[in-house]
């Protein structure tokens, strides 16, 4: 069983809803994203939906930090993310990863950008897949405006 404080920092982190508003101004230089995996894109942000994009490819695929930082959350307490990691970047910034296979980070573990914290898989959902978030502020936005283009 995980420590209550994990499941809330995680639970206040995925469940704020969306403002584009916000989004429009989340331009940080000081965190520089790069894409977290391999893969084709099958699910793309949707601020009334999808509160990140879907990124699919092969079994135990490796899965990167796309930022450096520091792992808030590492578990699968919450319901239909499987098994996920929370990385909180800075004040502002955090980025969530969900449906891994294995788990290779521990919670207050500092990771570097790119660093392997995990394989794909389908932890909660139904095919072999990364559910990835950015969240300013806590609110969802959209990853491909942070994303270096592929």
């Amino acid at each position: 069983m995980l420590p209550k404080s994990s499941v809330s920092v995680a639970k206040s982190a995925i469940s704020t809803p969306s403002s584009p508003k916000e989004e429009a101004s989340n331009s940080n230089p000081m965190v520089r994203w790069q894409w977290p995996a391999d893969g084709k894109i099958i699910g793309n942000y949707d601020p009334d939906g999808n509160k990140g994009i879907e990124i699919a490819d092969k079994r135990n695929q490796p899965i990167f930090a796309a930022a450096g930082g520091k792992v808030v959350y590492s578990g699968n307490a919450l319901r239909g993310y499987g098994n996920l990691i929370i990385i909180k970047h800075n004040d502002d910034y955090l980025s969530a990863y969900a449906h891994n296979d294995a788990i290779l980070v521990k919670e207050k573990q500092e990771v570097v950008a790119g660093q392997e914290i995990a394989t794909m898989g389908n932890t909660g959902t139904d095919s072999v897949k990364l559910h990835f978030e950015i969240r300013y502020k806590g609110k969802p936005v959209n990853p491909l405006h942070s994303l270096p283009q592929r």
